[in-house]
């Protein structure tokens, strides 16, 4: 099941986090979600802002354009990312 399916004015991602890593990289897929591995501790929602950073550099967006729709203080989340179209961010995520 691919991890992410187009939303209103964008897409929507699912993901499992693994703060605390050596790097922030993507680990590839894990179930139904997208593995990234976060280079941040999960205090003070410091995992949570190098997830946002990771994806919008990733996507090619604006931090503003990547938000947390669900699951912020869980390993699972799902992200809406706006001002990116579904092929794009299949190809730029190498889904």
């Amino acid at each position: 099941m691919n991890p992410l399916s187009a939303s209103g004015k964008g897409v929507k991602l699912r993901v499992l986090v693994q703060p605390r890593a050596s790097i922030t990289e993507l680990a590839g897929l894990h179930g139904d979600a997208l593995k990234i591995r976060l280079a941040a501790p999960p205090v003070d929602g410091e995992a949570n802002e190098e997830l946002i950073r990771f994806l919008a550099k990733t996507l090619g967006v604006r931090r503003a354009d990547v938000s947390i729709v669900s699951g912020s203080s869980s390993r699972r989340k799902v992200i809406e990312i706006r001002c990116v179209e579904l092929p794009a961010a299949i190809r730029m995520l190498s889904l």
